[in-house]
Formats: C-alpha cells, sequence, structure tokens
C-alpha cells in the first residue's frame, strides 16, 4: 500500500481554526493525507477548550469523526495536570507546546507578546526556553514536542541556527529522547535542518505537522515529508500513534486518578 501521511496536529472550529471536523477530514482526504485534530486546550488560550468537562465534550465529538483524537496542551497551563486518567487514556496522542517559558525571576515570556522584557539578552533567553524545554520533557506525559522552534515574536527575525546553538541543540534533543517524546517537523514554524538532523542523530523519532487553521493549511506535509525523506527518515519511521503508541496511556504519569 503507498504511505499515507498522518497531520498529528491541526486546528478546528473547536478551538482557533476555522474548519469543522468535517470540513477538515474533507480537506486532508483532498491532499491525501490521514487527518488527526489537535486544538487547543488550555485555561491560556483565549479560544481554547478549557476545562475537564470541556474536554470530555471535545473528545465526544471526535469520536464522531474519522480523526486521530489529538490534543495541544500548553507547558506553562495546568489544564494537562488536571485530566484523570479516563479522560487522558481517550486521546490517540497529545502535543506538548512552550506557549510560555517561566524565566529565572518567574516573570512568564510568552511566544507572541510583542514587547520583549526590557534587560533580558537574547542568551539569558534562550537558556531558559531549553530549560523550560527539559522540565516540560521530564514532567509533561505528552507525545509531541509542537513547533520545536517556535520562539518570541520579537526574536523571529534572528537566524535560528544563532539562537539555537549546538550545545542548546543537544540539551533539547537529549531531553526528548530520554522521554521519549517525537520532534515535530512543523510546516508552519519550520526548523533548521541541523536541528532536526541532530534529532535523528540522537534517536528521537519524528512527527509531521501543518499546525494547519486554515483550508490553505490544513494537511499540507509537502515540506516536513520532503524534509524528513531528504535527511534519510524512511516513511514507517515516522511517529504515529497507531503503531508506536502514546505515552500517556502507557505510563499513566502527570495525571490524576
Amino acid at each position: 500500500m503507498p504511505f499515507v501521511p498522518t497531520d498529528l496536529h491541526a486546528h478546528t472550529t473547536m478551538s482557533d481554526g476555522v474548519l469543522s471536523p468535517e470540513e477538515l477530514v474533507a480537506v486532508a482526504a483532498a491532499r491525501g493525507v490521514r487527518p488527526s485534530v489537535a486544538d487547543h486546550l488550555s485555561h491560556d488560550v483565549a479560544s481554547a477548550v478549557k476545562s475537564v468537562d470541556g474536554v470530555r465534550a471535545y473528545l465526544d465529538e471526535l469520536d464522531r469523526h474519522p480523526v486521530l483524537r489529538g490534543g495541544e496542551f500548553c507547558w506553562h497551563d495546568s489544564l494537562w495536570r488536571e485530566l484523570p486518567s479516563d479522560v487522558v487514556s481517550r486521546f490517540t496522542h497529545r502535543l506538548g507546546s512552550l506557549h510560555a517559558i517561566f524565566l529565572p525571576s518567574g516573570e512568564r515570556v510568552h511566544m507572541f507578546q510583542r514587547r520583549f522584557p526590557p534587560g533580558l539578552t537574547h542568551d539569558v533567553y534562550m537558556d531558559a526556553h531549553v530549560e523550560n524545554l527539559e522540565r516540560m520533557a521530564r514532567e509533561m506525559p505528552v507525545d509531541v514536542l509542537a513547533h520545536p522552534t517556535l520562539l518570541p515574536l520579537s526574536l523571529r527575525s534572528l537566524p535560528l541556527e544563532t539562537l539555537w546553538t549546538e550545545s542548546r541543540e543537544e540539551r533539547a534533543v537529549d531531553a526528548l529522547a530520554r522521554a521519549g517524546i517525537a520532534f515535530e517537523i512543523s510546516n508552519r514554524y519550520r526548523p533548521h535542518e541541523r536541528f532536526v538532523r541532530r534529532a535523528i542523530d540522537r534517536g528521537v523519532r519524528l512527527s509531521l505537522g501543518s499546525d494547519g487553521h486554515t483550508p490553505e493549511q490544513v494537511a499540507d506535509l509537502v515540506w516536513p515529508l520532503a524534509l524528513a525523506r531528504e535527511i534519510g527518515v524512511k516513511d514507517e519511521e515516522l511517529y504515529d500513534p497507531r503503531v508506536h503508541g502514546t505515552r500517556a496511556r502507557a505510563e499513566g504519569v502527570g495525571t490524576r486518578a
């Protein structure tokens, strides 16, 4: 059978996307992609599902559609810690996102805030970012690190290879490898090739994600799949929760009983 890539990161009208689940399925089918829904599940995202009961209703709705049942959780938010095990077991996969990080002072820096904290150097910020990633990998029972190179707005004009020094990349992939978390090749926030290769060399599995919110974005995996193939990853080695399972269900960690 020909390989069918899976978009493990796409959004619907249940959070901040513009497509209904039915429309998302149709768009993915037209692109020859297996669909999943991974909407924002967080107290801290404006259009997200914000409660345990809301997550139950979200999963009930996904059960009505031929999709993998994902969810995107914010590391800095508490909702992922509040989910009881019966809710966690219904996900096919969960994504963890560094939509905000904590500085050593306790101050929070959000990836979408327009003002960078005064006096904060890029190096100090990046070291704190990697420290938060390491903590996330230790504590958060997710299967995929979403958009690994997402950074604050004020840093996005700078070269990723400069901000993500090789030592920072090493720390990041070591943390993911120890935790068994996949590295997402995001079509929206595209990682640089050196980082992706380093993840592969460390034994970290790759996943494909459009991070799509619109019909033009959802299930567009052309670039992520091409990069994975270019660096020698076999299609069957890409993370697939139906094949490789889910950490949350297997380990039962990080959730309420």
